[in-house]
């Protein structure tokens, strides 16, 4: 009780004398905002160019979509019109050179396979994505589980 009865007297003095509190040297710095003040906008960081090299990338994982080898900037994909599919649909992929989509976007829910594109795979960016050179944000160690189980497979032992 009187240790606390001593930091407020001392708290009250301190105030009453007009002291200060202290602030610390260094401007506040949020990782994501940096030092802009919080009632300004910060402008955003420049974007990485897009690859548009039409080199078809690995996947890490089985059933990863794969990734957009070229730029599509300016494409219309929306309910009225799908730029993708003017080179990737089975009936134009054989004059563009195009990898044509592949079977599993003709099959509904239900598992039927349809005649036409399903209307859940007509959003092609919902999974299919363009790459950047850009370098990692965060380290990466997967590894892929074909090559885990190759390493961890005990050779067989003669006997």
């Amino acid at each position: 009780m009187r240790n606390w009865t001593a930091l407020v007297i001392a708290s009250v003095v301190a105030l009453a004398a007009g002291a200060q509190p202290t602030v610390p040297g260094k401007a506040f710095h949020d990782p994501l905002r940096g030092t802009t003040p919080l009632n300004e906008e910060p402008r955003p960081p420049l974007m990485w160019p897009t690859e548009n090299s039409d080199v078809i990338r690995g996947r890490a994982y089985a059933q990863q979509p794969p990734t957009i080898p070229h730029k599509i900037d300016g494409y219309q994909l929306d309910r009225n019109a799908n730029k993708c599919l003017d080179c990737h649909a089975g009936s134009r992929a054989a004059e563009s050179g195009a990898v044509p989509i592949g079977i599993s976007h003709y099959t509904n829910r239900a598992g039927e396979t349809l005649g036409h594109l399903a209307p859940r795979r007509y959003f092609c960016t919902q999974c299919h994505v363009p790459q950047a050179d850009a370098k990692p944000l965060v380290a990466n160690t997967f590894t892929a589980i074909e090559d885990i189980r190759t390493r961890a497979a005990p050779q067989a032992r003669k006997k």
